[in-house]
């Protein structure tokens, strides 16, 4: 199998394909020659210049690589090509099989508003909105009028706060919505844009679902990811501790719901915001998910290696009721960012790379000690997963890993996650993914 990305989901692929008893094959560009997942990996090929568009989303590189390593099968990972519906379609009408959600489900869940439609159809709360788009100034007044301020103004094909725009008076009605139009084409090549109620003060909350060629679809649990920053996560818990029992089982009965409405097949999570007590649907990210190793802690099921055994043709062997998390879970992205200066990016060397070990302690990472951590992609190298029997007792446990990790050469966003640790609002369960930015950046 062919693992068209790179670093530490590349690196956590390959180790499901040994326990699968499968080649693994990786691709490197020229910034990875010498990369962990190429010295790992059974077959190397390298595909292009070190810039992700020379390389890693080089369709025809990557399609050329697993035709020259006779593979059977084609992983995305996440990131790069993992939710693009053209590689999935060029990989499903080619020789190989494709590791993930096809590629028409792609395209329904790529386009938000036919999300929104599908959803609504299943009877899955969705934030207060319209489901076709918008083109004038005129409907976003009227939306307003009736719903009130804030609006979002979002970008049909959008994503990680990309071709957002917030609207708080009627003065910035068209300056937004001529940026969220912008934005939409620049970023997503697609000039569309629709409109919901803005939630000012909201929680993140995700539903890890996968499904099989044989009419299953499966949850596993969910995943609070509302300490963000600018809506990239920094951390991740399961359970979510703002969810009372029944509203767990409701919220996630609808995600698989809607996802099987949708023929979802493979790995994926179905997102929502939770505000008030209500929860509304917000998108589903078609692929694995960076935080997929807290799930899989809790559930004892191994994500990846079922999404090769789906891909393969069988049916998912546990049912809904053999599901069943227990404990508690936080995972800590580890990135080679300055947090003490607006979370810049600085890639370097790791003179010392010693990760914490001990019970409750998982390290997922892409590198080892004396690897580089190159300038040309995302700056998160490692993830640390700490379990434990209860919320109180993973907190305990992170501080006492992150003591224990020792990382030289960069600057990393553990000095951060100490810091959230200390802090009476997290440890409370008293924030929402505005937190971050109004508290912990301001002081």
């Amino acid at each position: 199998m062919l693992i068209a990305n790179r670093e530490e989901i590349a690196v956590r692929i390959i180790q499901a394909c040994a326990d699968l008893d499968i080649d693994a094959i990786a691709v490197y560009s020229d910034a990875d020659e010498d990369a962990k997942h190429v010295r790992m990996a059974d077959e190397a090929y390298h595909i292009g210049g070190s810039k992700a568009k020379d390389s890693y989303l080089d369709q025809d590189a990557l399609i050329e690589a697993a035709r020259a390593a006779d593979a059977d099968a084609i992983h995305p990972g996440y990131g790069f090509l993992a939710e693009n519906e053209s590689f999935a379609a060029n990989v499903e009408d080619s020789e190989f099989a494709w590791i993930g959600p096809p590629s028409d489900v792609m395209v329904d869940f790529g386009e938000k508003t036919k999300a929104r439609k599908i959803m609504e159809s299943a009877d899955v709360p969705i934030v207060p909105g319209t489901t076709d788009p918008v083109t004038s100034a005129d409907e976003v007044e009227a939306f307003a009028e009736e719903h009130g301020y804030p609006v979002a103004i979002k970008a049909d094909g959008g994503g990680g706060g990309r071709g957002l725009k917030i609207v708080y008076e009627s003065s910035q009605i068209d300056a937004k919505l001529q940026e969220a139009i912008r934005e939409g084409d620049a970023y997503f090549d697609n000039p569309t844009v629709y409109l919901e109620k803005f939630l000012e003060s909201p929680r993140h909350i995700e539903v890890q679902i996968i499904g099989d060629d044989h009419g299953n679809v499966r949850h596993l649990g969910e995943r609070d990811c509302s300490i963000q920053r600018r809506q990239q996560k920094l951390l991740e818990e399961s359970p979510s501790p703002v969810l009372n029992d029944d509203t767990r089982a409701e919220l996630c009965e609808a995600a698989c719901r809607g996802a099987a409405a949708a023929d979802y097949v493979n790995a994926g999570t179905v997102e929502f915001l939770y505000e008030g007590g209500e929860f509304y649907f917000i998108e589903v990210n078609a692929r694995i998910q960076v935080e997929h190793a807290v799930t899989e802690e809790l559930t004892g099921i191994d994500l990846v290696k079922w999404q090769l055994r789906v891909a393969a043709g069988e049916e998912l062997s546990f049912t809904q009721d053999e599901v069943d998390p227990r404990g508690a879970a936080m995972e800590f992205r580890i990135n080679a960012e300055d947090p003490d200066n607006d979370f810049t990016p600085l890639p370097g060397t790791l003179s010392t790379y010693e990760p914490p070990r001990g019970i409750g302690v998982r390290v997922d990472d892409g590198v080892d000690e004396g690897d580089s951590i190159a300038p040309f992609y995302d700056s998160m190298f490692a993830k640390l997963i700490v379990t434990g029997q209860d919320r109180d007792e993973v907190l305990a446990r992170s501080k006492r890993a992150l003591d224990e990790t020792t990382i030289e050469g960069v600057p990393t966003t553990i000095p951060f996650h100490r810091r959230l640790l200390e802090d009476d609002g997290f440890v409370s369960n008293e924030h929402t993914t505005k937190y971050v930015e109004r508290e912990l950046l301001d002081e």
